[in-house]
């Protein structure tokens, strides 16, 4: 189900009978058509022990059931909107940075100390996110926040990224991610707020970027 960019921060989604999404509780901006919203008690598809996974994660945001026939606009908090459409892969991502997606994606919870071991948990504490992440898995599309606007870096064999944790926002593909030092990064760029860690992505994919180091 794709979205519909109506502006950086708005979005619209067509659902036809049959289909679902699962958008942030308060992100509807405005419905035409007969939609459903309900809200979600099993934590999106995944089913009970993903919803349980989340909670113990803190990353249990809550979310709506949106079903019916018509078009539904969605925003939230002025943020900036990107659209990422998946095509079988999993996609990394906060749990508070997700507007809406397809109601066929397989939503999950990973611990991100084990794609780093324990770099993947310095992590976790430097950018102020969680330990886990929340996965999205398979066909379809998801609408995803950031502070600032959004860029997407292509991460290629060779060809690693590195970005600043705190303007990280999601990636997919086959990735793996540790953290890691700079000598004298912190004097040299930024603002001297975390600068000295860096975010060292490798592998097969993208990751998003966004134009800030503000969390949401």
């Amino acid at each position: 189900m794709p979205f519909r960019e109506i502006n950086s921060k708005m979005v619209e989604a067509t659902l036809a009978p049959g289909q679902k999404l699962f958008s942030q509780r308060g992100a509807m901006l405005a419905y035409r058509g007969e939609v459903s919203f309900t809200p979600n008690i099993q934590g999106g598809q995944g089913g009970v022990a993903s919803m349980l996974g989340r909670r113990v994660a803190g990353e249990a945001t809550p979310l709506m059931t949106v079903e019916g026939s018509g078009t539904v606009m969605f925003g939230h908090g002025g943020h900036h909107i990107q659209v990422i459409n998946l095509s079988g892969d999993t996609l990394y991502v906060e749990a508070d940075r997700l507007l809406a997606f397809d109601g066929t994606l397989q939503q999950g919870t990973m611990f991100m100390g084990s794609q780093g071991g324990v770099m993947g948990m310095v992590r976790g504490q430097v950018t102020g996110q969680g330990l886990f992440t929340t996965t999205l898995k398979g066909h379809g599309a998801v609408a995803v926040m950031a502070h600032g606007g959004v860029i997407e870096l292509p991460i290629t064999p060779g060809r690693d990224v590195h970005v600043d944790p705190q303007a990280y926002v999601a990636h997919h593909g086959d990735v793996r991610n540790k953290l890691s030092t700079a000598v004298g990064w912190r004097d040299m760029v930024g603002r001297g707020s975390g600068e000295a860690f860096q975010l060292e992505l490798s592998g097969s994919g993208a990751v998003y970027v966004q134009a800030s180091e503000e969390k949401l």
